[in-house]
């Protein structure tokens, strides 16, 4: 006998069964709802049933976000999702992922699928979509050979850029295996490098005869070609996955041959009036140089070189006269003011006193005296007057009257 497991155990068991088993997976039901709820949380809470029974269903704010209706009880659904068990309760339920209306067809519910799967996934971000080149030199059409598209978009690119190489890669474009064939020649064009844009795409139709460019193999194909793709597929009403992943999205195939390229006659208009600018630019140019060669050509100086010359010269004529008359008048002030130092030198200069009757008393080793104290009697001295020396020999020394009263 086994040992006895908990309550928690056993859900985890079961459910981890639910979530092995690849059919419960993914199931789709179609039933009706009922007892629709929608929590604070954002979640959804509801039931469907038939005559018989009756399963509950969650689906969590994230995947009710991309509802496009407004579920209500008693209507009939087609649901999509997985089969699990709640551990708490012990309940199974389905975990659904995508709701829609029953009635709107098998296809259109995979084209809503596929989409938002591809969109959660970022094939739709504007940021990865390749420009297209402005004046391409081949165009590749990865279409149907035989069909009216094929044949208007040949036209209409020969009528707007007929420069341009047109490569037709030819297609199934409906029925069984025409998506494999996209995909093989959009491979091809990319390894081969036969084109710097394509258009892949197909005349009107259908859901079903459209469904070829609604194929994940297709959209990624053109995710991953390195070569624009322009989507052309159907009229303008009609919309494909491969319009959402394209590098550009035209309405029909022939719009698509109209977006590829320029035209020739507005390229012309363009080219012709750049040309009036550049010749209005380059006259503009040229008569500014004829009016400064003019002006050059009336100029004294290119008239008579030797005149402007001559100018100079006269102008350094002028200059050294300044020159010499600034430094004669700089010498003369200099000579008037030396003048006028000598003479107040002069009037210091002791030889002036003697000049008027006084002598200077030395004694013989050149002292000069300024006092009776200085001399002794017998001591030889010297008396220098205005025009010589006279030596003598002190006698004696007497006071003047008014020292010795003082």
């Amino acid at each position: 006998m086994t040992e006895p497991i908990s309550v928690t155990a056993l859900n985890q068991y079961v459910k981890g069964l639910l979530d092995r088993d690849r059919l419960l997976s993914q199931v789709l039901v179609r039933s009706e709802i009922s007892n629709y709820k929608v929590y604070p949380s954002g979640h959804h809470y509801f039931s469907l049933k038939d005559a018989e029974s009756s399963i509950r269903c969650v689906m969590f704010r994230r995947e009710a976000a991309s509802l496009r209706f407004r579920p209500e009880n008693g209507m009939k659904v087609v649901v999509s999702g997985r089969v699990s068990v709640f551990p708490r309760d012990g309940v199974y339920q389905l975990y659904c992922n995508h709701m829609m209306p029953d009635g709107v067809g098998e296809l259109a519910f995979a084209f809503e699928r596929l989409k938002e799967r591809l969109h959660r996934e970022g094939l739709f971000d504007p940021a990865r979509k390749k420009p297209l080149p402005a004046y391409p030199h081949t165009i590749a059409l990865v279409t149907s050979p035989a069909g009216a598209a094929v044949r208007d978009m040949i036209r209409i690119l020969g009528a707007r850029w007929p420069m341009a190489k047109v490569l037709v890669v030819p297609v199934r474009v409906q029925g069984e295996g025409a998506a494999q064939e996209i995909v093989q020649a959009l491979d091809l064009v990319n390894a081969c490098r036969m084109a710097e844009v394509i258009i892949t795409g197909r005349g009107g139709g259908s859901m079903e005869d459209l469904w070829a460019f609604n194929e994940e193999t297709v959209a990624r194909a053109i995710a991953r070609s390195e070569i624009p793709v322009i989507s052309a597929v159907g009229h303008e009403p009609d919309v494909t996955i491969a319009d959402f992943v394209a590098d550009l999205r035209a309405s029909t195939p022939s719009n698509g041959a109209e977006r590829a390229v320029p035209h020739q006659g507005e390229v012309r208009d363009t080219l012709a009036h750049w040309d009036a600018r550049l010749q209005r630019a380059m006259d503009q140019t040229l008569q500014r140089r004829r009016e400064q060669l003019d002006r050059a050509r009336s100029s004294p100086f290119l008239q008579s070189p030797l005149r402007s010359i001559q100018e100079k010269r006269l102008l350094l004529d002028y200059q050294q006269q300044r020159l010499v008359h600034g430094m004669e008048r700089q010498v003369q002030a200099s000579r008037e003011r030396a003048g006028r130092l000598a003479a107040a030198l002069e009037a210091l200069s002791p030889l002036r006193v003697l000049g008027r009757g006084y002598s200077i008393a030395q004694k013989e080793d050149g002292t000069v005296l300024s006092s009776i104290e200085q001399v002794t009697a017998g001591e030889g001295l010297s008396l220098r007057l205005a025009d010589g020396l006279v030596t003598c020999t002190a006698t004696g020394k007497e006071k003047h009257r008014w020292q010795k009263r003082n």
